[in-house]
């Protein structure tokens, strides 16, 4: 095989990096797809969606672990998104 010259070689070495960036994208586009089918299994609508952006590039930017580490000693939510009403004490009439 005849050695390439040094044009060649950067027209091959470019044609491949063009091949990685389109593979690479591919690769985000379907990572990106398999997160967005988890949504539909969330209660989003308790979050404005101005709510929801900010939680998620909140979370992205610090990083999934410092996000989690950062949530878990929250209180664990119930299916009512509401505070439950204040409660007045029974007073006895006897």
């Amino acid at each position: 095989m005849p050695k390439m010259t040094d044009r060649e070689r950067l027209a091959d070495l470019e044609a491949r990096q063009r091949k990685m960036v389109e593979e690479v994208e591919k690769t985000r586009r379907a990572l990106r797809g398999k997160y967005a089918a988890i949504v539909p299994e969330l209660a989003v609508e308790t979050l404005t969606e101005r709510e929801f952006r900010d939680v998620l590039a909140a979370a992205i930017r610090v990083g999934g672990g410092a996000a989690v580490a950062a949530l878990k000693p929250l209180p664990e939510s119930s299916d009512n998104p509401k505070p439950p009403a204040k409660r007045v004490p029974a007073t006895s009439m006897a």
